[in-house]
This record gives C-alpha cells, structure tokens and sequence, in this order.
C-alpha cells in the first residue's frame, strides 16, 4: 500500500447494524439471566452469600480496567496528536464508555462492602491499632465520596470523548478535534490519581494492613495490556462479519501488537518491583501478604501468571510475523485477557480464603458472563447507529495510509 494513495471506504461496512441489535438483545438476556442465577446460587448458604461478593468484584474490577485502559488508549491518541490509531479509536470510545454501565453496577458492590473490607467492621477495627490509625481514610462516609468521584470523573471524560468525537461525524469542525486534544493532558492527570486511588480502595484495602505504593501502576497495566487485546480481537471479529475490511490493515494490527507487547514487559516489570522490594525490605505488615499467596494452591497461581501472564505472551509476540496475522495475534489477545482474569483472582480471591468448591467456580464464571453479557451489550448500543470509524477526523487519511517503518 502506498503511504500517499488516497483511500476510500465507499465499499466498507462502516455501522455495526443489524448485527448490532441483535447482539444488545441476546447478551443483554444472557447477562441478566446470568446475574440472576449466580444471585439465587448464592442465597443457598451464608458463606456462598459472601462468596458471592467476592467473585461480584472480581469480574466488576475486570471489565472496569477494560474500560479505564480504553479511556487511558482515548486520552493518549488525542493528547499525542496520533494519526495510526483513527480508525480504530471509535471502538475504544465505546468501550471507555461502558464506564458509566459500569457506575450503575458497582450498587453491587456497595451492597456487599461488610463481606469484602473488615476496615468497615466496627468490632475488628477496635481491636485492631493499625486500622485504628487508618481510620481518617478508611470509613465508608469517606470511601463512597472518593468512589463517587472516581465514576463522575471516567465517565464525564468517556462520554466527553464519545460525545465530541460524533459530533465530529456529523459537522467535520476540526475545532472540536483540538478541544479533545486540550482537554487530555489535565484529564490524563485526573486518570492517572482517580485510578490509582481506586485500586487502593477497590482491591488493596481488601487486606488494609498491606500497602504497595506502586499497586496502581500494577492495576493500570493489567487493565491496558487487557484492553489494547480486546480492542485487537474485536477488529478481528468485525473484519470477520464483514465490516471495516479496507480501514484496519495489517498496519493496525502491528501495532496493536507491538502495544501488547511492550504492555506485557511492563506489567512484568511493574509485577516484579513490587514483589523484589517488599521481599529485600522484608517488614512483615508488606511481606505477608505475598506470604499468603504463596502458600497452598495460591503459590501454584502466582507461578502460571510469571510464565503464562509474563513469559509465554512475551516470547510469543517477539515477532513481526505475529503481530501481523489475525489468527496468532488473536490467540495471544484471548490467551492475555484469560491471564488478565487470574491476575484479578489471584489478588483478590486468597482474602476470602483458601476454601474453594464447585459452587464457587459457579459464582466466578456466572459473574463473568453477567457482567460481561451487559457489557457486550452497552457497547452494542452505543454502537447502533454510529460509524465504527471516526468519519471527518482530520487524521483519518493518514491512518489509512499508515504504514509502519
């Protein structure tokens, strides 16, 4: 392809109608179905109540990095004036989106905040000096204030982002392509405090005598090596029924990969940072809870993440081959976001215990599929009657004809 021959798309399905509706429609009632009956399950017995919570938050946390690691990929292509990434930037923005999906079904979580943070109970904390101390931070007035800011925040920049970016569709002003770009960098500075305050109170304040100040940094990077695969399998899938044929070339998907591949290191980097220092400090209030996971079936986890979520992706997506073929590059965007899941569960699960039977993978996955079901289906309509690529983006040729070195 030359980088100066103009491209058109006049022979591209460019909208994701009828399938669209038809996909809102079934994953909306898989996803409901399937809430309900992982709901009822746990009403069986107390402890599958409780369980229940914790596999809620496990799926809850796992499609919002999804959708944070798009915000973050929106954010980025705007503030670095990106041309490559046009024509596959208005899927992000769906998913960035779902955010606001996702505000409503944290309720969920709220619902079951006794059974996930023993900060909250008040008989724990009085026997406990430690979070005595921590008080002044962890209590729910406090907790619901910061959580109502973290949704207010993603979302007004998800649905500015998706808003401004349509409008784009139907005016061409390029004003409101510089209006997204001016208003990434202090929203960049919001992502990054809102996100890693959320992962402190989300998932690390699970065990509130443990700290890592770097657990943020940990939860972004999952979350975005998670995103950019699922944005890879999507265009996939998309170029498989049909649509966006001529706009994503193997250009694309090269760089995709090489973003899957540059994201896997870091999390292995981030990953390994925090365990080599809080092993060479060796204070119990840090090691211990790397103590507990790596004790029992939990150490067996921790060792498939460092060659199945760092090593096996790493090796795999080395070549250039790979980054540019749709079936190899799809497997290691499945096989990422698989690891992606068992990273979640390995940092949140072992709070529960070590206890596990087969209604317990019953929760996990009937979660999963609940939350997932209406996921699928929020980006279905927000995706019914609006192109799949930003149409009158001033950069829309470039991305077309970009070609990689």
């Amino acid at each position: 392809m030359s980088a100066i021959e103009p491209i058109t798309l006049s022979e591209d399905q460019l909208q994701l109608h009828p399938l669209g509706r038809s996909l809102f429609r079934k994953a909306g009632i898989v996803g409901v179905v399937a809430l309900a009956f992982t709901f009822v399950v746990s009403l069986f017995t107390a402890d599958l109540r409780e369980r229940f919570f914790f596999s809620y938050l496990l799926n809850f946390t796992y499609f919002l990095s999804l959708s944070l690691g798009a915000l973050f990929f929106v954010a980025l292509q705007h503030l670095t004036r990106s041309g490559w990434s046009v024509v596959v930037r208005r899927l992000a923005e769906f998913i960035a989106a779902n955010v606001v999906l996702l505000a409503g079904l944290f309720v969920v979580v709220l619902l079951g905040l006794t059974h996930l943070y023993h900060w909250l109970d008040a008989e724990h904390v009085a026997q406990d000096s430690l979070l005595q101390h921590k008080q002044p931070y962890l209590n729910l007035p406090f907790f619901l204030i910061r959580c109502v800011f973290y949704f207010a925040v993603w979302s007004w920049l998800s649905r500015y982002y998706l808003t401004k970016s349509v409008e784009l569709d139907e005016s061409g002003d390029v004003n409101l392509t510089l209006r997204m770009e001016r208003i990434s960098a202090p929203g960049m500075i919001l992502y990054a405090l809102t996100v890693t305050f959320a992962a402190f109170d989300l998932l690390m304040s699970l065990d509130a005598h443990w700290f890592s100040t770097i657990f943020g940094v940990y939860y972004f990077t999952g979350g975005f090596v998670g995103f950019v695969s699922l944005l890879a399998l999507l265009a996939i899938l998309l170029q498989k029924s049909g649509r966006l044929r001529h706009a994503i070339t193997a250009e694309h998907y090269h760089d995709l990969g090489k973003l899957m591949f540059a994201f896997i290191f870091f999390w292995g980097y981030i990953a390994f940072s925090q365990f080599m220092l809080i092993w060479y400090a060796n204070i119990p209030e840090e090691t211990g809870w790397f103590f507990q996971r790596q004790s029992g079936g939990w150490g067996w986890i921790g060792l498939i993440l460092i060659f199945g979520h760092f090593i096996l992706p790493f090796l795999g997506l080395l070549s250039r081959y790979v980054k540019r073929r749709k079936k190899p590059l799809a497997f290691w965007a499945v096989w990422i976001l698989l690891m992606h899941w068992i990273d979640l569960y390995w940092l949140i699960l072992p709070e529960y215990g070590q206890e596990w039977f087969f209604f317990h993978s019953v929760l996990d996955i009937g979660c999963f599929i609940g939350i997932g079901g209406l996921f699928l289906a929020c980006a279905c309509y927000l995706a019914r009657d609006r192109a799949l690529i930003p149409l009158k983006d001033p950069r829309l040729q470039e991305s077309l004809t970009f070609e990689n070195a």
